[in-house]
C-alpha cells in the first residue's frame, strides 16, 4: 500500500484523463477546440490528432469519429480530437467558390495549430512530441493530409486517411452532389479555370514528395460518395516517388465509419490501424 502510494506521489502511476473542449486557437468569430484522453501513468505517450469530415461543411469532434476512441486508447495511446473550422453554407456545392476554398486552406492551417498545440503541451500531457501521427475521415483526412504535406506542413510520423478526397478537382468533376447546372454555368469559363486551378493546388496529391510521412489509406470499395479510386490514386503515387503507402480496402463498404459499426466483417480495419501505427511509432 505505501509503494503504491509513493509511486503515485512521485509520478510513476498517474490517472488518465478526460478533457474536453480544451481550445487550441482562434480564428474570427470562432474557438477551435478539442477532446482529448490521456492514459494513465507516466508516458511520455504517442499521440493521434483525430481530424472528423463532413464535407467540409458539417461534422463534430464526437459523433463522426467515435469509432475510434476504442481501438486508440486500448492501445496506450493518448489521442485529441478536433473540431476545426468550418464552410458557412452546408451546401458541398457553395465549395466551388473562392470562399468555399479558403474554408478549405483554412482547415488544414487549423490541423497545423493543433499539432502544434499538443506539441507545445507535451511536458503536461506526458506525450512524445516525436510520436505524432494524424488520423482524419473524409473531409478530415483531406485536411490532415494537406496539413503534413503542402509546405509549411506539420511534421508528424503518419496518416492515417479514411476515405479520402484526394484529388478535389476529379472528385468535383464527377460528383452527383454538385448541380449538372452549375457545372453547365462553369464550362469553359475564366471562373471555372481558377476554381479548377484552386482545386488543384488544395488536393493532396499534388503536394506529394520522396519525403512525405508514410500514409495507411483506408477506403470502402462500394463507396459512391468518395470512389475507391480516389485512394488507389494517391497511394499509388506516394509510392512513386519512393514515400510509403499502404491500401486497406473494406469490401463492400460505403461511405462513414459510423455506419461499418452494424457490420462486423467491416472492422477488421481497427486491428491494421492499430497495428499500423504501433509499427511507425515503434510501440509494443
Amino acid at each position: 500500500m505505501h509503494r503504491l502510494l509513493l509511486l503515485f506521489v512521485t509520478g510513476l502511476l498517474l490517472p488518465a484523463r478526460a478533457l474536453q473542449d480544451v481550445e487550441y486557437g482562434q480564428v474570427p468569430g470562432q474557438s477551435l477546440r478539442m477532446d482529448a484522453n490521456i492514459p494513465d501513468g507516466p508516458g511520455p505517450y504517442p499521440a493521434a490528432i483525430i481530424v472528423h469530415g463532413g464535407a467540409w461543411v458539417t461534422g463534430d469532434k464526437q459523433r463522426s469519429v467515435r469509432p475510434l476512441f476504442k481501438p486508440l486508447t486500448d492501445g496506450g495511446m493518448a489521442w485529441f480530437s478536433i473540431n476545426y473550422r468550418l464552410a458557412r453554407s452546408g451546401d458541398l456545392a457553395s465549395l466551388i467558390s473562392a470562399d468555399g476554398l479558403a474554408a478549405l486552406a483554412g482547415g488544414a492551417d487549423d490541423v497545423r495549430a493543433a499539432v502544434e498545440f499538443v506539441r507545445g503541451h507535451a511536458a503536461e500531457w506526458n506525450i512524445d512530441p516525436a510520436r505524432i501521427v494524424l488520423i482524419g475521415e473524409s473531409a478530415g483526412a483531406h485536411l490532415a493530409s494537406m496539413a503534413a504535406l503542402k509546405p509549411t506542413g506539420q511534421p508528424v510520423q503518419g496518416i492515417v486517411a479514411f476515405y479520402s478526397p484526394s484529388d478535389l478537382a476529379k472528385l468535383v468533376d464527377g460528383s452527383p452532389r454538385i448541380p449538372e447546372a452549375l457545372r453547365r454555368a462553369l464550362k469553359g469559363s475564366p471562373l471555372e479555370a481558377m476554381l479548377m486551378a484552386g482545386l488543384k493546388q488544395l488536393s493532396p496529391q499534388t503536394w506529394i514528395t520522396k519525403v512525405a510521412p508514410p500514409f495507411l489509406m483506408i477506403h470502402g470499395t462500394a463507396d459512391q460518395l468518395v470512389p475507391f479510386e480516389q485512394s488507389e490514386t494517391m497511394c499509388g503515387a506516394l509510392r512513386g516517388t519512393g514515400a510509403a503507402c499502404e491500401l486497406f480496402p473494406v469490401p463492400d463498404a460505403g461511405h462513414g465509419m459510423n455506419f461499418w459499426e452494424s457490420q462486423p466483417p467491416m472492422l477488421a480495419y481497427k486491428s491494421r490501424m492499430m497495428a499500423w501505427v504501433k509499427e511507425r511509432l515503434g510501440l509494443q
